[in-house]
């Protein structure tokens, strides 16, 4: 049996700010941020978007009515989730239109929390061959104004549909992990912005990529010649490639060439959103996919899965016929189009406005925001969320 990805969804708040005037106002060398961060542009989320929010509107693009028929299972991948009991695959259940005989979990292990539902999920199948499992990986990334980790920052969300006989990509086996505990990022519970040790958590990133590339390449008898592409976690875009360096060695000249190119086809999309931490490696599947000209089905593609803290994951899949009729690259070309740009200091603004966390009753904008999903506020200390579509709430 097959299993693996049948489809995927994609979402971004509607406002950015731009990484060039960022550098500027922070008195750094454009060239730091755009060349050697990699990064272009920087999404920013309204106070009426959070992690539900985002994961909600990724996955309204890609569900038909037979899809929420099979889904039994959704599993949320977050390290934004917005409550230290209730699940927000629970919220996005009712918001979606979900049945009620639905299994509904938080899954959280930093940027690794969707790779553990897609694992989670291929188990499922295999034991239920007709159901389906939405996995969703959804957060806002925040570092605080004027740190170090602050270029870095992002928003959006990945829903993806796990089936038997998918479209998209069939998963293979062996996939291999390693965890240490380590602290090379961490955000503790009384605080709305991460901590990282930058320089230590690239360090481990590229440490892990190269055990678990060993002990994949051991298992299978794989090289790099067998992959057309691999993708990787990007909290920027220059990470992924720091690790790829370090094992093009393994290959000849042409194996270098296409790995490479294949890797900025794979980048295009996080460059101008940024950091979505449990999202990020799927945006980048997502990116290799609708915008490459050459990936014909068949194509055997790496992943690269990494969460601070810290668990790394390296597995590969099989591209399907037809791939390309599963994807929806003029959707999200013109999602992305249609964004607003914000000046700094109106960035600043919406960084600093928190939701009162007293109790306190509070109405949102939802008008001011166009995304069909939206916190519509907070009253007796619970969210109030809305599908515009048909007013959903509560």
């Amino acid at each position: 049996m097959q299993i693996g990805i049948d489809k995927i969804g994609f979402y971004t708040p509607h406002l950015y700010v731009d990484m060039e005037k960022l550098a500027l106002a922070r008195n750094e060398d454009p060239g730091k941020f755009l060349i050697g961060i990699g990064q272009e542009k920087m999404a920013v989320a309204p106070v009426t978007q959070d992690a539900v929010t985002l994961a909600a509107n990724a996955a309204l693009e890609i569900l038909t009515d037979e899809d929420k028929e099979k889904i039994d299972f959704v599993i949320f991948g977050t390290e934004s989730g917005v409550d230290h009991s209730k699940a927000a695959a629970i919220y996005v259940h009712r918001l979606l239109g979900l049945k009620p005989e639905v299994r509904a979990v938080e899954v959280k292990e930093a940027c690794f929390g969707a790779t553990a539902g897609l694992q989670m999920a291929r188990g499922h199948i295999a034991l239920h061959p007709e159901s389906k499992v939405l996995v969703l990986g959804s957060d806002i990334s925040r570092y605080g104004l004027n740190t170090s980790g602050e270029v870095t920052q992002g928003a959006g969300a990945v829903a993806m549909v796990v089936s038997a006989h998918p479209k998209i990509l069939a998963i293979e086996e062996p996939s291999v992990y390693h965890t240490e505990d380590i602290m090379d990022f961490w955000r503790p519970v009384y605080s709305d912005s991460a901590y990282v040790d930058g320089k230590f958590s690239n360090e481990k990133y590229i440490s892990f990529f190269q055990n678990v590339w060993k002990q994949y390449r051991e298992k299978t008898g794989f090289t790099l010649s067998d992959f057309k592409a691999i993708c990787f976690h990007m909290p920027y875009t220059k990470m992924g490639l720091k690790a790829l360096r370090t094992v093009l060695d393994e290959t000849d000249e042409d194996g270098r060439e296409r790995l490479l190119a294949h890797y900025e086809t794979s980048k295009s999309y996080n460059k101008i959103v940024g950091n979505i931490y449990t999202g990020a490696l799927y945006l980048s599947l997502l990116s290799l996919l609708e915008q490459n000209t050459n990936i014909e089905a068949g194509a055997r593609i790496g992943l690269y899965s990494y969460g601070s803290g810290a668990v790394g994951e390296f597995f590969s899949g099989i591209l399907q016929p037809g791939y390309r009729k599963a994807l929806q690259p003029a959707r999200h070309q013109q999602m992305l189009e249609a964004r607003k740009e914000i000046s700094v200091a109106e960035y600043e603004a919406i960084f600093t406005t928190s939701l009162p966390n007293d109790g306190s009753a509070v109405t949102l904008p939802v008008n001011e925001d166009p995304a069909t999903v939206c916190l519509a506020g907070i009253e007796g200390h619970k969210r109030q969320y809305i599908n515009k579509n048909n007013r959903v709430g509560g």
